[in-house]
């Protein structure tokens, strides 16, 4: 059995909540194991939380889920793209697959929330990548 953690944001909770919800059917149905579920402030707090399962012995993947939506400043880019950047680097420094199931930049609010099923295509992901890798 693949044994993840999952990384929520809290910030767009009408979008991450189920997001959330879709994240934890899928591990259901992929017959994984959510060992841990860490809820961060927002999808820029994520990578911390991430690393942080990532170190762990019992985890073999980390999930990582948010929405990030635009504003009257390019910020939301500013902070998709640090995010994505910082997992990444998690994901490579600690050898440990660490998905990105955000929703945005570049969208409303009402945009996200059509795409709740990002939450459960980075479990999918990230299940699919512990199953791939030697």
């Amino acid at each position: 059995m693949v044994t993840l953690g999952l990384v929520a944001a809290q910030y767009n909770a009408s979008v991450t909540e189920p997001m959330t919800e879709a994240a934890r059917e899928a591990a259901r149905e992929a017959d994984a194991d959510i060992a841990e579920t860490v809820s961060v402030p927002g999808t820029y707090d994520a990578p911390l939380a991430a690393d942080r399962l990532a170190r762990r012995e019992d985890i073999d993947a980390v999930a990582v889920i948010g929405a990030i939506v635009t504003g009257d400043t390019d910020h939301d880019r500013v902070i998709g793209d640090a995010t994505a950047r910082a997992l990444t680097d998690v994901s490579i420094d600690r050898d440990t697959p660490v998905t990105f199931g955000v929703s945005g930049p570049g969208m409303s609010g009402a945009e996200a929330r059509e795409r709740v099923e990002k939450g459960a295509e980075a479990v999918n992901a990230a299940v699919e990548m512990v199953r791939t890798l030697p």
